[in-house]
């Protein structure tokens, strides 16, 4: 891993202790993928460098935030996925993405529900192992879909897994990332498809060869 690579990944594990757990997936789990993926290094740095400048705002704004929104970045396209329960809200983490200049795309998919709805999935965010256990379910079963998806793609072959960001959000799957090709990502697409529970896919992928650094 580059000096740069590395600083950028040491600001993200910074931004979770700062933060605390509902921050730490997203970063954690680039950070962990990075030596794999077929971007390149310039742009792994600095789509961490957004993805983290965007939690820290979000968390600035409200703490809270960390629980209701996903942010994944790739190749500068940021796609901006969870709950709010303010329609308000939802144009605030907008803008605060759009006034990150080094973004060439924004795919608001962040959901509106009910104020009932969102106290419930931020309680479950938070423990998914006893919401499971008291009910709290929609969260909790995003979550398990979201490990379904990675037990797959991971163990398909023929598709380079790292290369793909998935979110499941009250049953919808929303993807980000690079397909080598039409053929992958069709493959990719037909596994999250027939995934239990999944109930719609919405696909921000784009099909390109592997670039080198």
């Amino acid at each position: 891993m580059s000096k740069i690579l590395a600083g950028a990944t040491a600001a993200g594990v910074s931004l979770c202790i700062a933060f605390g757990a509902a921050g730490c997936v997203p970063v954690l789990t680039e950070a962990a993928k990075k030596t794999m993926e077929d971007r390149l290094t310039e742009d792994q740095v600095t789509d961490t460098k957004i993805g983290t400048g965007l939690l820290s705002s979000l968390a600035d704004k409200d703490k809270n935030l960390l629980l209701d929104v996903n942010v994944d970045v790739w190749e500068q396209r940021a796609m901006l996925t969870g709950t709010v329960s303010d329609a308000k809200v939802r144009q605030d983490v907008v803008r605060l993405a759009q006034a990150d200049e080094r973004i060439r795309r924004i795919y608001d998919e962040i959901q509106i529900v009910s104020k009932e709805e969102q106290a419930r999935r931020r309680e479950a965010a938070k423990n998914k192992d006893e919401s499971k256990k008291e009910g709290m379910g929609q969260a909790v079963n995003d979550f398990w879909i979201e490990t379904k998806i990675s037990a797959q793609l991971i163990s398909t072959r023929g598709v380079t897994s790292v290369n793909y960001r998935w979110r499941s959000v009250r049953n919808i799957i929303y993807l980000i990332g690079r397909a080598r090709s039409e053929d992958e990502l069709k493959t990719v697409l037909n596994i999250i498809r027939k995934t239990e529970g999944v109930s719609q896919v919405k696909s921000f992928v784009e099909i390109r060869p592997v670039l080198k650094s």
